[in-house]
């Protein structure tokens, strides 16, 4: 990966980072397990933006990324929801298709707000992901995924989006009760600014377009290393999965 690096501490009390990463910067956005450390979801992607107010990345159409599928090959989404996150999982590296997404995070907000457009670049839709608000460290940033989010359609109408998962992921232990309301909590300060058209939603990214200079990121080996570990401190080198005790989580 190619980076700015950020050779301050990952998260200094403010909450912010010593150093930004500069546009065309590669680094990676990962989300971890539920109910576990380790990382399950790798997302390389290119900064567009990044300083005290936003963070805005690119994730391109064909990008190599990890996702987790079932352990005898099937999707995630085609399992039965009822073992959907109780039967094991195995990381799968595969290519991102269709068109691609822009990511935003604000820092601290327990959300990010994803973008869509069709491959003829037709803006599709606006996506809140509720999540732990990201964590920086030097090669990118991490989270947890709440399962629960938001669809925003060019017309500002919205709807919940996975409603079912939620309340699938709370009965399989992965949502305690105390986290499920902080989500809820969070879902309706979203709707807040959904209803109000804040940011990002009034901010004209639909229009954006990546810089077609950009090379394709490239997924590294150690992609699942914990934060600032060693190079190439990755799967099964740096912490060892504790037995019968399969990751779980979303997608």
């Amino acid at each position: 990966m190619t980076a700015d690096v950020d050779t301050t501490p990952p998260n200094p009390p403010d909450g912010r980072p010593g150093r930004f990463w500069a546009p065309g910067s590669q680094v990676l956005w990962r989300y971890r397990g539920n109910a576990t450390d380790e990382v399950h979801i790798c997302r390389p992607v290119t900064v567009v933006r990044d300083d005290a107010e936003l963070l805005a990345v690119w994730m391109a159409p064909d990008t190599p990324v990890v996702r987790p599928v079932m352990a005898d090959g099937t999707p995630v989404h085609h399992e039965p929801l009822a073992t959907r996150y109780v039967r094991p999982r195995v990381p799968s590296v595969e290519r991102w298709y269709g068109a691609g997404v822009l990511k935003l995070a604000r820092p601290g907000e327990p959300w990010s707000v994803w973008l869509f457009w069709d491959e003829d670049w037709r803006f599709r839709s606006w996506y809140v992901n509720f999540e732990e608000p990201l964590r920086r460290w030097s090669g990118g940033v991490d989270s947890e995924d709440h399962f629960l989010d938001i669809s925003v359609h060019p017309d500002r109408s919205w709807h919940w989006r996975d409603e079912d998962e939620f309340a699938q992921a709370q009965a399989d232990g992965l949502m305690p009760a105390e986290l499920a309301a902080r989500v809820r909590r969070a879902g309706r300060q979203a709707v807040g600014v959904i209803r109000s058209w804040g940011p990002p939603f009034r901010d004209g990214w639909e229009d954006w377009r990546p810089d077609p200079a950009w090379p394709l990121p490239a997924l590294p080996a150690d992609w699942d290393r914990r934060p600032d570990g060693p190079p190439g401190a990755g799967r099964g080198q740096d912490r060892p999965r504790a037995a019968g005790r399969p990751p779980r989580g979303r997608r």
